[in-house]
């Protein structure tokens, strides 16, 4: 008789597996992916290592699943700053704030989801959700340029270039940003540089908020 799991063993199944991603998301976020080591992983979650392979086929498996949590939360966070019915420019500026400052607070996790060599099947999951970052950017553009709160541009294109500019400033090789750096007023240059990007002329109401 075929062995048929219970409500139980699936439970049990389901913790394991949770404290599989969660062993590997902790690691990454200190180091990086090279930080995380299947065995490394395996003993963190508090199981043996053959056990991670019985959750996920592959180490880059187990990544790809850390990298599409730990990226829909950043992508849900920015879209909820950037939500509502105030003017658009306030909202971007709301949006790419919360954006930096929370890479700022975790640089090793957002260097992991923004610019560290990875497996191809993270690579996927990372393209996927720079554009999801870049969707989210320019429906905010085409939703200005339809109030008349910014002039007419292609939208996708200047979102695009938004969201490439804001990852090499927080996380690539040219970023500024490091132990000595005044997180604050880099979050206000950067924030600065996109509303300057998407309008020919930066909006006092928000200037004004950003140095409050």
């Amino acid at each position: 008789m075929p062995y048929r799991p219970t409500p139980r063993t699936e439970a049990k199944r389901a913790e394991a597996r949770e404290r599989v991603v969660t062993a590997a998301h902790d690691l990454i976020a200190r180091g990086g992916y090279k930080a995380a080591p299947v065995a490394a992983v395996a003993r963190r979650a508090g199981v043996a290592t053959g056990s991670v392979y019985r959750h996920f086929p592959s180490k880059a498996d187990l990544f790809a699943e850390v990298f599409r949590r730990a990226s829909q939360r950043e992508v849900d966070a920015m879209a909820e700053a950037s939500a509502g019915d105030g003017l658009v420019l306030e909202r971007l500026a709301a949006g790419v704030a919360l954006w930096a400052r929370r890479a700022l607070r975790g640089r090793r996790l957002a260097w992991a989801l923004l610019a560290e060599p990875v497996d191809p099947a993270v690579e996927a999951e990372r393209l996927h959700f720079r554009r999801a970052y870049r969707d989210g950017i320019a429906a905010l553009i085409r939703e200005g340029i339809d109030r008349g709160e910014l002039p007419d541009q292609d939208a996708d294109l200047t979102a695009a270039a938004l969201v490439g500019a804001i990852g090499e400033a927080l996380v690539g090789p040219l970023s500024p940003a490091g132990e000595a750096t005044d997180e604050e007023r880099l979050v206000a240059a950067l924030t600065t540089f996109c509303l300057r990007s998407v309008t020919d002329k930066e909006s006092p109401h928000v200037r004004d908020r950003l140095a409050a």
